[in-house]
């Protein structure tokens, strides 16, 4: 069953680089960061920016259809998550949210390698075993 997990790689950065990074999901604002995405075929997305996106697109349509609605917009409203969400950026790899071990493994490795006086400051690799995640909230 282990093989079949898929898996996401999120990167926390300082607040300078989130600011260059957020209108820039190719990561070409600095350059070793676009240089790794270019050559896995990934591109980024703040965390706050999808969660906002969820949000819009709940309240566009029928808030009740989105189970996290509630849970989300509450999020991204109180300041303290907003600030840690939006130096939060999800990788997603030939377009795709989750992707395979074989793909994220070689690109988790190669960001750890930016981590420290790059304004990368953590690399994380989620996988998508519900025993190693938290569930959603029940409101």
């Amino acid at each position: 069953m282990a093989d079949t997990w898929q898996y996401q790689l999120r990167i926390a950065v300082s607040a300078e680089l989130a600011e260059r990074l957020r209108g820039d999901p190719a990561g070409t604002s600095y350059e070793p960061l676009g240089d790794l995405l270019r050559r896995h075929n990934a591109s980024l997305k703040c965390q706050f920016d999808a969660f906002a996106d969820y949000v819009s697109e709940a309240e566009r349509l029928v808030p009740g259809d989105y189970p996290l609605y509630q849970w989300t917009k509450d999020t991204i409203e109180k300041p303290e998550k907003k600030a840690r969400y939006l130096r939060s950026f999800t990788l997603r790899v030939d377009g795709e949210e989750v992707y395979s071990k074989a793909l994220a493994d070689p690109l988790h490795a190669e960001l750890l390698a930016l981590v420290g006086d790059t304004g990368i400051e953590s690399v994380v690799k989620f996988d998508t075993n519900p025993a190693n995640n938290p569930q959603p909230p029940t409101r």
